[in-house]
């Protein structure tokens, strides 16, 4: 098995509980992929007592044998443990009655650790499971001093819904929450050099603007291959590795996984992002609080970032996408539908262009952390949005990539720039930054000022244009 990577933090926090005295009611979630099962079974090896997983209801088109095939799932998940003498159990609240005996039995004083993955796919409709889980928890877990419930899932929203804003049984049971990110750069970096596969970090940062830092998708990468040709094995050709992914990360996920794809497609359109009211009228979804509800969900699984432009009220959110695969996919995998290398064919063709601009701007919203540190700002209190203005028959309209607002009243104008090499400002760019900087100073006060920000892959070549910029932050500033 791969050796971990990062997590250390996480795997501290799960070796601390275990160690613990007293009953223990860990939640574990973040996005699908991410390698939450992963983490729990390194930093619990060989500790678990029972485990499970619940079935994904991804191959499940029937709902009327859902309920039938967790529960039997179950079952067998507890024979394979050491069950003995029960019939399969027709509801949960007998399910979980047999797995209390189950425990029972296994019961030699020591820590016993309950792990169930995937729990919100076992809250089938109707089926009585939350009642029957918060019986189980709250009327025998919680009792004994042994027990370390662990439970994990992707549906992010689903978690947060019903452990922590749920105000029924469960709520102020847990005993600790575990929120598990996709990987940094620099933890992509660590787990390409522990699989001895040998990439540049420009290639590193392309990695993540494609695959965004999600483990398992990275798992797919083979040694010897460039970038382009892994890339092309994964998602591209008759046989690519992550085929039908798009679709089965939403179905797995969401309970109405359509209405969430319908606003991703939405919102992979425009880089800024959308109002809820624009996205209604380009999904074609009831302004409602269905739609609150879908996009407050995409926000908590991290699909979508929900911000106030600069210059607005906080009432005017806007929402963009902040999943780098989701992006990539719908621009190219799902449009290309190519049999061959079309990574390793278009690298270098205006067709990938306009994609390096914008993912590239993902990753570093992405890595703002980086950035501050960069800019030497890390204890400074700030504010993070991006601005567009439009433009009139007397001024041109000013769209600016991010802009950190500071306290001690300096403001970032940033500019994100993907290139090969050290980036060259040219006299009509120099024009073009200086608008957007007199542009920005009009809606500052007098005690504020504005200072360039190039993020760019190798930094700014020194040039006639060049001092117009104030800070440059590199990739290698992004993976500290």
């Amino acid at each position: 098995m791969s050796k971990i990577i990062g997590r250390k933090a996480e795997i501290a926090e799960l070796k601390k509980i275990y160690s613990s005295d007293r009953p223990e009611f860990v939640v574990v979630y973040g996005r699908r992929r991410v390698g939450k099962t992963f983490l729990i079974k390194q930093a619990l090896k060989d500790r678990f007592t029972f485990q499970h997983t619940g079935v994904s209801p991804v191959d499940q088109e029937d709902n009327r044998n859902k309920l039938k095939t967790q529960l039997e799932s179950f079952y067998y998940s507890m024979l394979n443990h050491g069950l003995e003498g029960f019939r399969q159990p027709k509801t949960w609240m007998e399910a979980f009655f047999q797995l209390e005996q189950l425990l029972l039995k296994l019961n030699n004083g020591e820590r016993q650790v309950v792990f169930i993955d995937e729990l919100p796919w076992m809250d089938t409709p109707k089926s009585g499971f939350l009642s029957a889980f918060e019986s189980f928890w709250n009327g025998w877990c919680n009792g004994r001093d042994n027990i370390m419930l662990v439970v994990c899932g992707s549906a992010t929203s689903w978690i947060l819904g019903k452990f922590f804003r749920n105000k029924g049984g469960l709520y102020g049971r847990i005993t600790s929450e575990i929120k598990v990110s996709p990987f940094t750069l620099k933890e992509c970096e660590s787990y390409f050099v522990s699989e001895g596969i040998e990439l540049s970090r420009y290639d590193i940062v392309q990695s993540h603007m494609v695959f965004g830092g999600i483990p398992y998708y990275l798992s797919y990468f083979q040694k010897g291959l460039s970038f382009e040709a892994n890339v092309d094995n994964i998602l591209f050709g008759a046989r690519p590795k992550l085929k039908d992914e798009f679709d089965r990360l939403f179905n797995a996920i969401f309970t109405n996984a359509d209405d969430c794809k319908k606003i991703i497609r939405v919102l992979a359109t425009r880089h800024s992002g959308f109002t809820r009211e624009e996205i209604s009228e380009a999904a074609k979804l009831p302004l409602g609080g269905g739609l609150s509800g879908t996009l407050k969900a995409l926000v908590e699984s991290d699909f979508v970032f929900r911000y106030t432009p600069y210059g607005k009220s906080k009432k005017t959110e806007q929402y963009k996408l902040m999943d780098n695969f989701c992006l990539f996919w719908l621009k190219y995998v799902e449009v290309e539908k190519s049999e061959t290398g079309f990574m390793k064919d278009n690298m270098a063709s205006d067709i990938m262009k306009a994609w390096h601009g914008v993912a590239f701007e993902e990753v570093c919203w992405q890595h703002m952390h980086q950035i501050k540190r960069a800019l030497e700002i890390g204890g400074v209190r700030s504010q993070i949005s991006a601005w567009s203005l439009r433009g009139d028959d007397d001024k041109g309209g000013v769209q600016i990539d991010l802009i950190i607002k500071r306290d001690d009243n300096v403001v970032n104008l940033c500019e994100m720039k993907f290139a090969g090499n050290e980036y060259v400002i040219s006299k009509e760019e120099e024009i073009k930054l200086k608008n957007r900087i007199e542009t920005l100073k009009e809606t500052l006060s007098l005690k504020q000022t504005v200072h360039l920000t190039l993020v760019t892959t190798y930094g700014v070549a020194y040039g006639k244009h060049s001092g117009i910029v104030q800070k440059s932050v590199t990739i290698d500033n992004l993976f500290d």
